[in-house]
C-alpha cells in the first residue's frame, strides 16, 4: 500500500476523531480549565519563592518591642524577604505569611531570655519550612552578634550591630556547588505540560479506542476489509490518524500555556518536540492497542479513563515527582508518563543539553513500535 493511501486515510480519519463533542471537549476546553485551576492551587507549592525573587512577609512589631525589632527586620530582608510594616499598610490588606516580634522582644534578646516570634500564614505548603529556617537564620544570627558583643563589653545598640555586622568575618566558608541545584517546577510550570501530558494519555485511551471500537461493532472495519488495502496499511493508517490529533492537541496546549499562562517551553524547543512526538506516537500504538482489544465502548472508556489517571498520578503530570518518595520517583523513570515529564522538565527547567533526552526518546520510539507490531497482531476488523 502507497504511503499517499495511508496519509489520505490517517487524515481522513482525524477529521472523524475531531468531529465528535467528546473529543473537542477533552481537547480544546478542559486543558485550559486543567491549567487554570491545578496552576493556581499549586501556585508556590513546594517554592521558597512561589516563582522567583524576593518572598512577601507581613512584620508585626508589637508596642514596647523595642529598638533591636529593626535590626532583626534588616536581617529578614538578608535572607530574601521582602518586609512590609504593618503600620505602613492598610489592615485590610493581607499577606500570605505574617511575622509578629512580641513586646520585650529587645529586652529579652539583651538578657539571654526566651523570645517567641509567631509565625502566620494563610495556607501551608512545602515551603513552609523554608520560611521558618530563614527566619531562625536571621534571629539566630542577631542572637550570635548579640553574643559576640557582650563578650567585648560593647553596648548592644542597633548602630554597633550594623557595625559590627559590616566588619569582615573572622572566619569564611567557601562554598561550591557539587552539581547542578535546581527548583522544583510549581505553578504553571508544572500544570500545563504535567496536563498536556496526561490528556494527551486521556483522549488516545478513551475517543482513541473507542472510536475503533465502534468502526468494528458499525460493520466499517469489515467494509474496509474488502478493499484493496493491506491489513499493515490499515493500521499505520489509525496510528497516523491518532498522530495527527495528538500533534494538534500538543500544540494547542503549547500555544495556550504560552499566550495566557506565560509558560515558557525553554531553549531547546526542537529536542521537546521530538520528546513530545515519541510521546504521542507512544499514546497512538496504546490506543489501538486498547481499542483492538476492547469488546465494548464501556470497557475502552473505563480502561482508558482508569489507566491514563493511574499513569498521570504516579508519573508526576499531577504534583512536582521531585516531592513524591524516592521509590515513586524511581517508578516514575519506567512509565511513559513518567519519562516524558522528566524530559520536559529536564530541557525546559533544569537547563539540560538535548542530548540529555536522547534515552527518553528511544524508550518512547522504542516502546511505540512495539506496541505497533502488538497493536498489527491484535488489530480486528470484527
Amino acid at each position: 500500500m502507497s504511503p499517499g493511501r495511508v496519509l489520505f486515510m490517517a487524515f481522513f480519519e482525524a477529521r472523524i476523531f475531531l468531529r465528535t463533542r467528546e473529543t473537542l471537549l477533552w481537547t480544546f476546553v478542559m486543558p485550559i480549565v486543567f491549567f487554570f485551576f491545578i496552576g493556581t492551587v499549586t501556585g508556590g507549592f513546594g517554592s521558597p519563592t512561589g516563582g522567583g525573587g524576593p518572598v512577601p512577609l507581613l512584620v508585626k512589631i508589637e508596642p514596647g518591642a523595642g529598638d533591636l525589632a529593626g535590626e532583626l527586620v534588616t536581617r529578614l530582608e538578608a535572607v530574601n524577604f521582602a518586609v512590609t510594616r504593618a503600620d505602613t499598610v492598610a489592615a485590610d490588606v493581607t499577606f500570605r505569611r505574617t511575622l509578629t516580634l512580641p513586646a520585650g522582644f529587645s529586652d529579652s534578646v539583651r538578657a539571654a531570655n526566651p523570645v517567641m516570634l509567631t509565625l502566620d500564614r494563610t495556607q501551608r505548603g512545602l515551603d513552609t519550612e523554608v520560611d521558618e529556617l530563614r527566619i531562625r537564620r536571621a534571629s539566630w544570627g542577631l542572637l550570635a552578634d548579640v553574643v559576640a558583643l557582650e563578650e567585648n563589653a560593647t553596648p548592644i545598640t542597633p548602630e554597633r550591630l550594623a557595625a559590627f555586622r559590616a566588619e569582615p568575618p573572622v572566619v569564611a566558608v567557601d562554598v561550591t556547588r557539587a552539581g547542578r541545584i535546581v527548583e522544583v517546577p510549581v505553578g504553571f510550570r508544572q500544570a500545563v505540560p504535567g496536563t498536556m501530558v496526561m490528556f494527551t494519555l486521556l483522549v488516545m485511551l478513551t475517543s482513541g479506542a473507542v472510536l475503533l471500537v465502534v468502526e468494528r461493532r458499525q460493520g466499517l472495519l469489515r467494509r474496509l476489509a474488502s478493499a484493496p488495502v493491506s491489513r499493515s496499511g490499515v493500521v499505520a493508517a489509525k496510528w497516523g490518524a491518532r498522530m495527527i490529533v495528538g500533534a494538534i492537541q500538543i500544540g494547542f496546549a503549547m500555544i495556550v500555556g504560552t499566550l495566557l499562562f506565560r509558560m515558557d517551553w525553554g531553549p531547546h524547543l526542537g529536542a521537546l518536540l521530538v520528546v513530545l512526538a515519541a510521546y504521542a506516537g507512544f499514546c497512538g500504538a496504546l490506543a489501538l492497542v486498547v481499542g483492538s482489544l476492547a469488546r465494548s465502548e464501556g470497557q475502552a472508556v473505563a480502561g482508558g479513563v482508569i489507566t491514563a489517571n493511574v499513569l498521570a498520578a504516579l508519573g508526576g503530570c499531577w504534583w512536582p515527582i521531585e516531592v513524591t518518595p524516592k521509590w515513586m520517583q524511581d517508578l516514575s523513570l519506567f512509565l511513559p508518563t513518567g519519562l516524558t515529564m522528566d524530559a520536559l522538565h529536564s530541557l525546559v527547567h533544569f537547563g539540560s543539553p538535548p542530548l540529555t533526552v536522547l534515552p527518553h526518546v528511544a524508550v518512547l520510539a522504542g516502546g511505540a513500535l512495539v506496541l505497533g507490531l502488538v497493536a498489527g497482531r491484535v488489530f480486528r476488523f470484527q
